[in-house]
């Protein structure tokens, strides 16, 4: 089992940025990919990126259309942590961000939150026009 922890949400105005942080503990050996996804009051959770990784490599993160060039995922080397850096910020991100972890390392389903077994419980993020 791998347990995740989010951190860091908050609210910011529009143009803000923010920094979410993903804390794993458990068997994190069996997880290679780490992924964020949002979900806003009556919709359907969405996925913003993904970092993927292969024993010592680590491959460029994927991400949404919607957060193309704003937002950054990276992770640290002991693969223990994975950040989200969210910046200009739109009124349309805000959401509760989840964060999420799978066993496999495929590009294939990163975007699917099917895909995923591990999830944290969330951290609120507002953003306010």
């Amino acid at each position: 089992q791998v347990q995740l922890v989010e951190s860091g949400g908050g609210s910011v105005q529009a143009g803000g940025s923010l920094r979410l942080s993903c804390s794993a503990s458990g068997r994190t050996s069996n997880t290679y990919t780490m992924g964020w996804f949002r979900q806003a009051p009556g919709k359907e959770r969405e996925f913003v990126a993904a970092i993927r990784w292969s024993d010592n490599i680590i491959y460029y993160g994927n991400y949404a259309d919607s957060v193309k060039g704003r937002f950054t995922i990276s992770r640290d080397n002991a693969r223990i942590t994975v950040f989200l850096q969210m910046n200009s910020l739109k009124p349309e991100g805000a959401a509760v961000y989840y964060c999420a972890g799978r066993t496999s390392g495929a590009l294939a389903g990163t975007t699917w939150p099917q895909q995923y077994a591990y999830w944290g419980q969330g951290a609120q993020v507002t953003v306010s026009s």
